[in-house]
């Protein structure tokens, strides 16, 4: 069959260009990569058929620029834009943009990404299709409004921004007295991060799960949904750790939360991947928090269960083509986790960590998958997230699969920066894990995983150190009494061994 597209631009760096890029050389699509300076030597850039340079480091003036993207798109003849995450894909003016210029935005419609974008918004859009959202308010004229609008709700209480996502402009508030410094920060951090300093509020739910559903839906009317994923453990709101199935949703819920998401989609005229997210409460009880207009970071561990490629399904959705299957076909098999390898110091507050990746092995075997993008001699740009790969295992169950997850961890090694790599295999190990004791307070509640005292790969690290550094010694010592060293060699051959044989 042809492919619905002769060349595809990617218009994203990193892990995920290359993840978009694969899918599309498997269908046989010439790829087009956008890069800026800072991404010259970039994997993405090296990975794809064609490769154009947009702009200087600063994403403002290259992965954000709307009109250099474009204007590659029609200088290489790239008959659609996949957005990847992050950057513009979740930018209706963009979609809107690719539109006017007559190339395939390979995601939903604007007005559909324009609705739930807007967080108010898509809350008033999801109470009339009946969904059940989290109690919360409308836009916050100021501090004074904000208070006023709290103690309606009753603390603790949530500032989030309208726009945007990824836990940029959310505070929690516990009391009163709190609310001008976290109104002023939410506010700014809003208007730098999205350019738009509208900000609401939400009840905070207390050590609530973070649910989402995965969704995909054609331009004919279909939707169907690919269960839950599991994103409880997060630092400042941002996900670390991800798996599918959840440990605490069976089957009935799963059907009906699943139900909820399609409801979602359809109330706004959702086309492509999508994701609905929730919050479920101590109680069980499920609320609508948000939906992603995008393919997300940890889509993988949906693909591995459900045995379903997200990334070509847009890419054919894009291109006009049906869904393949109805919702009484999908069926999960075994269970997936995915950990994010990132170059920041757990131990540190999670504080970035960039640098020259002096070499780096990737691990292999049974049921593991690794989705990188970077390699040795790479050096991770500053202004950019610090994303180095999505780690990803399989297994026939939950245990399965975080024992593989650990193997996987052992065998991983990204040498020159500090990584996450050992706060995953605490994580793995960590009692309550196992026991599938998940809440978005996790790290809080644990913070000994934060730690890296006792370690044993560390430990096994300095062993090895100590030994390199022992022989580089003896190396010296060598190289300045050569005829010594010669000697002795020589010495070495007429020894007899204690067979009598002479070496």
């Amino acid at each position: 069959m042809a492919p619905p597209f002769k060349k595809v631009l990617i218009a994203n760096r990193g892990e995920i260009a290359v993840r978009v890029i694969r899918a599309c050389h498997e269908m046989g699509i010439r790829t087009v990569a956008v890069y800026s300076e800072a991404d010259r030597d970039a994997l993405h850039v090296r990975y794809a058929h064609e490769a154009y340079l947009i702009g200087p480091p600063p994403s403002s003036e290259s992965y954000l620029r709307i009109d250099k993207i474009l204007d590659v798109a029609e200088r290489s003849g790239a008959e659609a834009i996949h957005p990847g995450y992050g950057f513009l894909s979740e930018n209706d003016a963009f979609a809107r943009a690719c539109r006017d210029a007559g190339i395939v935005f390979v995601g939903p419609p604007p007005e559909a990404m324009e609705a739930m974008g807007d967080k108010v918004r898509s809350r008033e859009l999801m109470t009339k299709a009946g969904v059940a959202v989290v109690p919360g308010s409308p836009p916050l004229k100021d501090a004074k409004d904000a208070v006023r609008h709290a103690e309606r709700i009753g603390y603790p209480v949530l500032l989030k921004a309208a726009s945007g996502g990824g836990g940029k402009g959310m505070r929690v508030v516990r009391s009163s007295a709190e609310v001008p410094s976290l109104f002023a920060q939410a506010q700014g951090e809003a208007r730098s991060s999205f350019g738009d300093e509208t900000v609401f509020l939400e009840k905070f739910v207390e050590r609530p799960r973070h649910i989402e559903v995965q969704v995909l839906a054609d331009s004919r009317g279909s939707c169907v949904h690919f269960g839950e994923r599991e994103c409880s453990i997060q630092r400042r709101h941002q996900k670390l750790i991800e798996e599918s199935p959840s440990p605490v949703i069976d089957a009935e819920t799963r059907a009906t939360i699943g139900a909820m998401a399609v409801t979602a989609a359809k109330a706004c005229g959702y086309v492509s991947a999508g994701t609905v997210e929730m919050l479920r409460g101590a109680d069980g009880a499920f609320y609508f928090m948000e939906m992603n207009t995008r393919l997300q970071v940890e889509h993988p561990v949906t693909e591995m269960v459900y045995g379903v490629d997200l990334v070509k399904a847009m890419i054919e959705i894009a291109g006009g083509a049906a869904l393949p299957f109805t919702q009484d076909r999908i069926a999960a098999r075994g269970h997936a986790i995915e950990c994010r390898i990132i170059a920041e110091d757990p131990s540190r507050n999670f504080m970035p960590a960039p640098g020259t990746i002096r070499a780096l092995r990737a691990p292999a075997g049974p049921g593991v998958r690794y989705d990188g993008g970077v390699y040795g001699g790479f050096t991770v740009p500053v202004e950019y997230d610090p994303l180095l790969a999505k780690l990803i295992t399989w297994g026939g169950d939950r245990n399965e699969a975080a024992a593989r997850m650990t193997r996987a961890l052992d065998e991983l090694r990204v040498d020159g920066v500090k990584t996450s790599i050992a706060f995953h295999r605490r994580v793995m190990t960590h009692p309550a894990f196992l026991a599938g004791e998940l809440h978005t307070g996790f790290l809080e509640e644990h913070p000994e995983l934060l730690s890296t005292e006792t370690d044993p790969w560390l430990s096994e690290v300095a062993v090895l150190a100590a030994a390199v550094h022992h022989f580089r010694r003896l190396e010296q010592l060598s190289l300045r009494k050569p005829q010594a060293a010669a000697v002795s060699r020589a010495s070495e051959w007429k020894r007899p061994s204690r067979s009598g044989w002479r070496r």
